[in-house]
């Protein structure tokens, strides 16, 4: 246990290391892999050319490992590196509470559901950890604040959004997903806010 412990507290206080990075890299390429798949019904009765804003999960994680990957090589770009982890939470976020609304509409607890949570949980998680160590600056976050909210108009403007898992889910998705776009940009506003200090210094990003 003391050794678990130690190894925890060393991935939440510094997840940059090859030693936790690797594995990452390797789960969520394998995630990736099982999540396209999932998907592919869906993308296949979607327009090729919209393809890009259809698998929200797969594509985050996608985006993690490449992240990470980048890292390994040298020195990570903290745009690319931002959109991959906020996507993380996001999409992690995102399902839970859609599978979780899904089981008190009386969905039954199935393996699939319940794995699913799991790993969507994983999925915010690691993109939290490594988030907080981050410092973008304005530009970074606007952009990304953007980017998230292009992918929620083309989820629920031009209906792209993942198959739900029951009827009657489409006003919480929309709900849940402009919600948590507000409230992750919110926190990269104020994570900047507090690490520059009050007098605003500049952060670079």
């Amino acid at each position: 246990m003391v050794q678990v412990y130690r190894l925890w507290r060393d991935f939440w206080h510094n997840p940059w290391q090859g030693r936790f990075m690797v594995p990452l890299v390797i789960i969520n390429a394998a995630g990736s892999a099982y999540g396209f798949y999932w998907y592919h019904e869906q993308l296949a009765r979607t327009p090729y050319y919209f393809w890009p804003f259809v698998p929200d999960s797969p594509l985050s994680t996608t985006l993690f490992a490449l992240a990470l990957l980048l890292s390994l090589a040298g020195p990570g770009r903290l745009l690319f590196q931002t959109v991959a982890l906020t996507a993380s939470i996001k999409y992690g976020i995102w399902a839970m509470v859609m599978i979780s609304h899904y089981w008190l509409m009386g969905g039954p607890l199935e393996f699939t559901e319940g794995m699913l949570w799991v790993s969507h949980l994983g999925m915010a998680l690691q993109g939290f950890i490594y988030l907080k160590t981050l410092q973008p600056g304005r530009g970074v976050i606007l952009f990304t604040a953007c980017w998230m909210t292009i992918n929620d108009l083309m989820d629920y403007g031009l209906n792209l959004h993942p198959d739900l898992f029951a009827p009657g889910q489409r006003g919480l998705a929309l709900v849940t997903a402009a919600g948590l776009t507000l409230t992750i940009t919110a926190g990269l506003a104020l994570g900047r806010w507090f690490k520059a200090g009050p007098a605003g210094s500049e952060v670079a990003g």
